[in-house]
């Protein structure tokens, strides 16, 4: 049964609102077939759970929330390949995988997400020889503007254009997965100076200085180290064991949720506090060895909140663009009361993707909730753009279609799919004609 209701939409960063007019809750695909059609004359936005840092889901018109259409429908443990409904979190597919011998292949370190969601903003992890999430889906179920289920895969212009396809060629209702069996990784944790970390670049984060799988690390802008975590496959016998629950609690739970959130808290309001602050947080940082399944150790709680600009660059370009923003920061009016994250991805072939076609870099500048961040986010834009850079679709950026058609070798055939399904704009809103421009030519 089709549900209905109203009422004000925040996203998780409290960023963005709206109230639409009326939000469909389905728990079928005829039910969304129902709410396609209601919507006909007006607009449709498909909604997950918020944690995108734009307007993308924003609407007060019609908002579909595929909260009740969650859940697996096939598993194949010999093929590896999930069909799993739109509306599941990753938090609840990561489960559900596990309990039957598999896993994603790489993930990002947020798990709140539904995998319609996150497959349609390009989220992504790290690896330099691993894509995105958007690059371990194999087939699409969508309702079209014109009320028909269609299904999708490799080959179909469909596919490759909705992929990562931001809600705008129809609605998802299902995504087969090509999954991996489930893997044990060694999380490596520890600080280093950050002189050291930008010496070896290429080297840390490829992996080739010591066979990692999966690096990252964090830089608190004022401080000189960085947090440097390396994650590489192992057998279960050879891995450490996990986190002591007791030492989770107290790293993750109070350190880096409830003392670093009160931490932003004084510097937002005490602006001069900032930068002994942001030293002090860089300082204190611990190392941790530990082994774990591969979703327990990529993804991380998140409690304190903030708002994130994040870029894609030809990983070469990698270097200048940290030399650009480590110059910049001392500038600022404004202080920075968050910590740079930087990651990796090997090219892929998805139209929409960050990572297309070169193997990439990622840079995210993030800033606690309430304070200034347009002249940092402003800032770091420009030295994006001069990079070659591709903002992430569901964080914070300037571009319109015409700066991001430059980006993408692929933007017109994106364009000419999205009229094709869509020809009336259905499926758009103010966002979306920014960024990909108007349906009609």
């Amino acid at each position: 049964m089709l549900g209905v209701s109203r009422g004000t939409w925040r996203n998780w960063a409290g960023t963005v609102t709206a109230t639409p007019a009326r939000v469909h809750l389905p728990r079928s695909v005829d039910d969304v077939v129902a709410a396609v059609r209601a919507a006909r004359g007006s607009h449709l936005r498909p909604r997950g759970s918020g944690h995108s840092f734009t307007p993308l889901a924003a609407t007060d018109a019609h908002a579909i929330d595929l909260r009740h259409w969650a859940g697996v429908d096939t598993l194949d443990t010999t093929t590896g390949r999930v069909r799993v409904r739109a509306g599941t979190t990753l938090r609840a597919l990561n489960t559900a995988l596990d309990a039957h011998g598999l896993a994603m292949a790489n993930l990002g370190d947020i798990d709140a997400q539904t995998i319609s969601g996150a497959v349609a903003t390009g989220t992504h992890g790290t690896g330099a020889r691993l894509g995105g999430v958007a690059t371990q889906v194999v087939a699409l179920d969508l309702v079209l503007a014109d009320g028909s289920v269609v299904h999708c895969s490799a080959g179909d212009e469909l596919f490759e254009a909705a992929r990562i396809g931001l809600g705008a060629f129809g609605v998802v209702t299902g995504l087969t997965l090509q999954c991996v069996p489930a893997f044990t990784l060694r999380a490596v944790e520890r600080p280093e100076p950050l002189d050291d970390v930008l010496t070896g670049l290429d080297a840390l984060l490829t992996g080739d200085d010591d066979g990692a799988d999966h690096v990252e690390f964090y830089w608190f802008p004022y401080g000189s180290q960085a947090l440097v975590k390396r994650n590489t496959r192992v057998d279960p016998a050879d891995a450490p064991p996990p986190l002591h629950p007791v030492r989770r609690f107290l790293e993750y739970d109070v350190v880096e949720n409830a003392a670093f959130g009160a931490l932003c808290r004084v510097a937002r309001a005490l602006p001069r506090t900032a930068v002994p602050l942001g030293r002090v947080a860089g300082s204190v940082l611990s190392a941790r060895e530990y082994g774990d399944r591969s979703h327990r150790v990529f993804t991380t709680r998140r409690r304190v909140r903030f708002v994130e600009s994040e870029w894609a660059f030809p990983r070469d370009r990698l270097a200048g663009v940290l030399d650009d923003l480590r110059a910049l920061v001392p500038r600022l009016e404004h202080p920075v009361l968050f910590p740079v994250e930087v990651r990796v991805a090997a090219a892929d072939d998805v139209w929409l993707s960050t990572a297309y076609g070169r193997d990439t870099a990622y840079v995210a500048i993030h800033q606690y909730v309430g304070a200034p961040r347009e002249e940092y986010f402003t800032g770091f834009a420009e030295i994006a753009a001069a990079a070659g850079g591709r903002p992430h679709w569901g964080k914070v950026h300037p571009l319109d279609a015409a700066a991001l058609r430059e980006r993408y070798p692929r933007f017109d055939d994106v364009r000419r799919v999205r009229r094709d399904v869509d020809p009336g704009g259905l499926f758009t809103n103010p966002h979306l004609d920014r960024v990909l421009g108007p349906v009609a030519p």
